[in-house]
C-alpha cells in the first residue's frame, strides 16, 4: 500500500511541477515578469514573451538591436530583468518594465556620446526610457550599445 501511495504522490508532484513551468510568470510592479535568475537566450526570450502589452515588442526591437550591434553577446536574466554582457568584462546593459515606460540601463552610460538621456543615483549609469507614444532612435541606441560593449562591464550581477 505504501509503494502506492508513493508513486501516487511523485505523480501529482510532477503533473504539479509540469503546472507551474507552463504558467505564465507572474507580472510584478509596473507590469515587470517574474523569471528566474538564469543564464542565456532562453530566459531572456521569456522574460520578453511575458511583457505586457507593446513592452513586449520594445522588448523584441532592444533584444534583436544588440544582438545585431554585439555579435555573441551574452544574455542573462537577473533580478528579473534581462541583461547583455561580454564573456569575462561583465554587464553592459539591461532593461525593465515600468509602468509607463521601458527603463534601459547603462551600465557605463557616462561614458557614452552623447548621454543618454535620464540621471541614475548609480554613479556612471544612464537610463533612456522607452514610452509607448514614441518610438525611438535604432541609430542612436545602436551606438550607444556598441560604445557601452566595448567599455569595462558591471561585475557584480
Amino acid at each position: 500500500m505504501a509503494s502506492k501511495t508513493s508513486k501516487k504522490t511523485a505523480k501529482v508532484a510532477k503533473k504539479a511541477a509540469a503546472k507551474r513551468a507552463a504558467a505564465k510568470p507572474a507580472l510584478l510592479a509596473g507590469g515587470n515578469p517574474q523569471i528566474a535568475k538564469a543564464d542565456g537566450d532562453a530566459p531572456v526570450q521569456a522574460f520578453i514573451a511575458a511583457m505586457p502589452g507593446w513592452k513586449r515588442d520594445v522588448g523584441r526591437r532592444l533584444d534583436a538591436l544588440v544582438v545585431r550591434t554585439v555579435p555573441g553577446v551574452r544574455k542573462a536574466v537577473r533580478w528579473n530583468s534581462p541583461f547583455y554582457g561580454i564573456e569575462g568584462q561583465g554587464w553592459f546593459l539591461g532593461f525593465h518594465c515600468i509602468t509607463k515606460y521601458v527603463k534601459v540601463a547603462f551600465f557605463r552610460g557616462t561614458s557614452l556620446h552623447p548621454l543618454p538621456p535620464v540621471e541614475s543615483k548609480n554613479k556612471g549609469t544612464r537610463y533612456l526610457h522607452i514610452h509607448e507614444a514614441g518610438p525611438f532612435d535604432e541609430a542612436l541606441v545602436a551606438s550607444w550599445i556598441a560604445q557601452a560593449s566595448e567599455l569595462p562591464g558591471e561585475h557584480c550581477f
